[in-house]
């Protein structure tokens, strides 16, 4: 019986060194070939990163990561956000997009670091996301009404596709008075024309398909509010002279 025993956690034992072997040398085989590229955007302080042909970010839609405590069921998104300088991250099917925090913070000196962690990271064989990626906003309820549901196939159809290929996202909030509230994610959210992309693109495509939109407005997180917030007034107090 003891032997019976020793046998059968001999060979489980070398099931699952050979099984992690295999897994081992497959991720690094992914990493060794992996050439990651960069693409601009049209917001300055963001970059989209291309780990690679092949290599898959997500299986579908996009994640957003305002800041770190966002980042709690991600491996990838922690790693990310301990490199100094790094302000949002979001994930595409095929992309990152990294965000830096402001204009004194160079690419040159980031890309390097944001390589090194993205290729290490798919050479560990960690998922991506650990934990279940909540539902889109877009998807139609039963119980929404007929313009919520025109809203909401518009921006999947034709407006979602084109901000994403920015390296950015737009997430349905709701639907009020004739205002539809949105929010921007990725390389959209700091973007400095995401006013005038929300009035002039997402406003008029909106207006002109369904009647009942009289507007768009543009909805940030409460902790990303205050923070501006604190930030303005730190500001405006640093130009204040001081009197004699």
């Amino acid at each position: 019986m003891f032997q019976v025993c020793k046998s059968l956690c001999t060979d489980f034992n070398r099931a699952t060194r050979k099984l992690f072997k295999s897994q081992t040398i497959g991720s690094l085989q992914i990493a060794r070939t992996m050439f990651i590229q960069t693409q601009e955007t049209p917001n300055p302080n963001s970059l989209k990163f291309f780990p690679g042909k092949g290599v898959n970010v997500l299986d579908s839609g996009t994640y957003d990561f305002p800041n770190p405590q966002s980042a709690y069921c991600s491996p990838l998104a922690k790693m990310l956000f301990r490199i100094e300088g790094v302000k949002s991250v979001f994930f595409g099917t095929d992309y990152i997009t990294v965000t830096k925090s402001d204009d004194d913070v160079e690419w040159r000196v980031l890309k390097p670091e944001i390589y090194a962690v993205i290729m290490d990271f798919f050479a560990s064989g960690l998922p991506t996301l650990t934990e279940q990626q909540p539902s889109g906003a877009t998807v139609i309820h039963p119980d929404d009404d007929e313009t919520v549901a025109l809203i909401k196939e518009l921006l999947d159809t034709r407006i979602r596709p084109t901000v994403q290929e920015d390296g950015g996202d737009i997430v349905y909030m709701g639907f009020k008075d004739g205002t539809v509230y949105l929010k921007m994610q990725g390389s959209c959210s700091s973007c400095p024309s995401s006013i005038v992309t929300l009035k002039n693109g997402v406003q008029n495509m909106l207006q002109f398909y369904i009647p009942e939109v009289t507007g768009v407005e543009q909805v940030t997180d409460e902790v990303e509010s205050i923070s501006n917030t604190e930030f303005n007034k730190l500001e405006e107090k640093l130009q204040e002279k001081p009197k004699d």
